[in-house]
């Protein structure tokens, strides 16, 4: 049988070393030998011995979290020894090394997967106004391990070195040690040029020194009312102090 289908660039790629690797720009595998956390449906293939189990957001905290914000990241913790393929509609996928004292915050919708061994948790994005729904929360990721993210296309990854505004919906990452806030559209001078279908359009500002990955395409805003996400905010503050 003959087909570039099985060319050597489609083939499964093998390592010696347990962990997680990008099999092409569009698919993760992680060769399982002990635990690792995915988001729940991401999983193509797998060979061997794996459990899956649910996680809801990664605990009862987060899951009250992620109940009230919208955001966070529906989870299953993959066990055994096997190999496991995981995709998120053809998105491309990024392999990012954290080392103990890393932070990276990031948004929940592009969190593909991630080694067991870091700290995951949702806080509130500083500066951001309760008028908004471009999104209040996001994942803060802490420890020493690997995490796979996913863009809808090829990223660009702008060095916070004077004043960045991102569309918050574009923002995929960025180091959790960056000030951050969020402005209305007008102040900026940019009018109606973000608008949502919700009427609203607001920029999301990055100051300090650090990164922050910009995606070519926009997440669908979080759903809900401003008025509903000023409520949800009050609700969640005693969680997240």
């Amino acid at each position: 049988m003959r087909s570039e289908l099985f060319s050597a660039a489609n083939l499964e790629k093998e390592s010696q070393q347990p962990g997680m690797r990008l099999q092409n720009s569009k698919m993760l595998k992680i060769e399982l030998n002990g635990e690792a956390m995915a988001r729940v449906g991401s999983m193509v293939a797998y060979q061997g011995q794996v459990q899956f189990q649910a996680l809801g957001s990664g605990g009862i905290g987060k899951f009250i979290k992620q109940r009230l914000t919208g955001e966070g990241v529906p989870l299953m913790k993959l066990s055994g020894r096997g190999d496991v393929f995981l995709a998120e509609a053809a998105k491309d996928v990024h392999v990012i090394d954290l080392e103990p004292g890393d932070a990276l915050s990031i948004n929940g919708s592009s969190v593909l997967a991630f080694d067991s061994t870091l700290q995951y948790d949702i806080k509130m994005v500083s500066g951001m106004g309760m008028a908004s729904s471009a999104g209040l929360f996001n994942c803060v990721f802490t420890g020493h391990g690997r995490i796979a993210v996913t863009t809808k296309g090829t990223p660009v990854v702008l060095n916070v070195d004077a004043p960045t505004y991102v569309d918050p919906q574009a923002a995929v990452c960025w180091s959790a040690n960056l000030q951050t806030g969020y402005h209305r559209a007008e102040q900026l001078g940019l009018g109606t040029l973000l608008g949502r279908s919700t009427g609203e359009a607001f920029t999301m500002s990055f100051a300090g020194q650090g990164f922050v990955v910009v995606q070519p395409s926009e997440e669908p805003p979080v759903a809900g009312s401003g008025a509903q996400q000023q409520q949800q905010g009050g609700l969640l503050g005693g969680l997240l102090q």
